[in-house]
């Protein structure tokens, strides 16, 4: 199974203010984009897992013009906060890097 990284040209992670993350998945062409992005594992549940939030507040967002899938979760700390680890989010993409799509 092709993972992630294989499908997608870029892979990035950012904040979407200080209580959310997103993390946007531009795929390498539309026929990618048209065959994974809807891919089981792309979906609120298993995102959830992955970052420990809950799957109703994770939210999926295709834009098939651009062949760009959108994820956004809930920070699991605010941003800035005494345990939060990464300020601007830049790093939490890495998590899905290596997810295994059908």
């Amino acid at each position: 199974m092709p993972k992630l990284a294989d499908v997608c040209r870029d892979i990035r992670s950012k904040n979407a203010g200080p209580f959310w993350i997103t993390i946007d998945l531009f795929f390498r062409d539309r026929e990618s984009f048209d065959r994974y992005a809807a891919s089981p594992a792309l979906q609120a549940g298993p995102i959830a897992r992955i970052f420990d939030v809950p799957a109703e507040q994770v939210g999926c967002y295709p834009v098939p013009g651009l062949s760009v899938l959108k994820i956004s979760y809930p920070r699991r700390h605010p941003q800035g906060g005494v345990v939060e680890r990464d300020l601007h989010g830049g790093q939490q993409f890495d998590r899905i890097v290596d997810l295994e799509l059908a």
